[in-house]
């Protein structure tokens, strides 16, 4: 008796330590790693100063193009139409990056016309989120991979790499024949196009057309080469390219690597910079401690401050709960807050002073700003800038107020919900 109780023991003692030692592998793992700026940046120039650009492009990477054209896609009734369209089109190249890709209405859509194009001779690259191409028929992977198309599902979880639960690609782009891209907040899953409008998501994307594309092609190889270890060259990627219009532009991209998490240093600059508005959508509101002191520095400066977010239709209760928690002192500074009510929301916006603009996957919270890989567009441009902001006074004609008084009348439960959804915070 007394030796099977020294080798449970030694069981009990054997099984505690294991579990301690993968807990410890997966949490030094998976945590966070630095949020980089930890100060409100000062001084900043206008968006409409010279100033501005030339420190968006020393602090982002990118150069500023000359001689773009976008246009604005609302919702998968006009989304995916158009890269269906833009992919039949398709002659020597098409390049596409997603994070959810699933179901038949869109999946399905988009695997039958990217074959169809394979089989024609087109060189098609398809990289996914593992994790978010889960729900994915694996027929359809199969079907790809029959047709000759190079498919990666990128960052398939670990139990040796748990960060790979947690870094995701939440990049949206679609490259045909490196001259037209698409860029912007719908995911390729049937919540987007084809159910009632009640149940799919109000989102926005946008369609870029030459000479930015080369920049967004460029997003793209940036996981590619990581995921497949291969260069993609040549004319058939990177062709020679006019101007099309006269919009100003360039691209950011942001990953959790050391050197290239962008997003906070983008958009401390544009709240630096503003002098008269910031208008903000977003599918996911969670701002951390110096991104909200930026937003409340420029209410000091007397800048409007309104933010549009999900309401009752929302994906993720939890990072709405543990959010609301945040809003006290933000409220109190004059931020507006409100809530698309009549159906999910999906859109992720940025407008500085109706004159800069920046579009594409770029949530407000701490995913996108150090878990995620993103894209964004910045414009700058007038013309775009008044065109986005009717698009989000017509939102906000949809959505409710979320005032101090609400805030603080919330009840226990919620208030409850919120401290439990703020243990994991930095994982939001």
């Amino acid at each position: 008796m007394a030796k099977k109780r020294t080798f449970a023991l030694f069981i009990a003692v054997g099984a505690t330590l294991l579990l301690t030692l993968a807990a410890t592998i997966f949490f030094f793992n998976a945590k966070p790693v630095s949020k980089r700026a930890t100060e409100v940046p000062n001084g900043v120039p206008s968006v409409s100063d010279p100033a501005f650009a030339t420190l968006m492009e020393a602090y982002l990477g990118t150069p500023i193009q000359e001689g773009n054209r976008v246009t604005l896609l609302q919702n998968g009734g006009e989304i995916f139409p158009a890269m269906l369209e833009a992919i039949g089109r398709a002659a020597h190249s098409i390049t596409l990056e997603s994070y959810e890709f699933w179901g038949e209405r869109v999946a399905g859509a988009i695997t039958d016309a990217l074959i169809e194009r394979a089989e024609a001779g087109v060189a098609v690259h398809v990289l996914l989120d593992f994790i978010g191409s889960m729900r994915a028929d694996p027929e359809k992977f199969e079907r790809m991979e029959e047709a000759g198309i190079e498919l990666i599902r990128w960052r398939r979880p670990s139990w040796y790499q748990s960060g790979r639960f947690n870094n995701r690609t939440h990049r949206k782009l679609l490259v045909i024949d490196g001259r037209v891209g698409f860029c912007g907040g719908a995911n390729m899953g049937d919540d987007w196009w084809g159910g009632p409008p009640e149940e799919t998501y109000r989102d926005n994307h946008y369609m870029f057309e030459v000479p930015v594309v080369a920049q967004l092609q460029g997003a793209f190889l940036d996981n590619w080469l990581i995921a497949s270890n291969r260069i993609l060259l040549g004319e058939p990627y990177f062709p020679a390219l006019e101007p099309v219009g006269g919009q100003r532009m360039q691209v950011v991209i942001s990953s959790p690597m050391e050197g290239k998490k962008r997003v906070r240093s983008l958009l401390l600059l544009a709240f630096g910079a503003a002098r008269e508005r910031i208008l903000i959508q977003t599918a996911f509101f969670y701002p951390d401690f110096i991104m909200k002191e930026a937003l409340l520095a420029a209410r000091e400066r007397g800048v409007e401050v309104i933010i549009l977010a999900p309401g009752e239709k929302v994906s993720a209760r939890w990072v709405r709960y543990a959010s609301r928690n945040r809003w006290g002192d933000l409220l109190e500074g004059g931020v507006r807050i409100h809530e698309f009510e009549p159906s999910m929301f999906h859109s992720k916006l940025f407008i500085v002073d109706d004159a800069w603009t920046s579009v594409g996957s770029i949530n407000f919270d701490n995913r996108s700003f150090r878990l995620n890989d993103e894209t964004n567009v910045n414009v700058f441009c007038r013309e775009f800038a008044a065109r986005m902001t009717e698009v989000f006074e017509a939102d906000l004609t949809a959505s409710t107020s979320y005032d101090l008084e609400r805030w603080q009348t919330r009840g226990r439960l919620e208030r409850l919900r919120g401290l439990l959804g703020n243990l994991i915070g930095p994982h939001l």
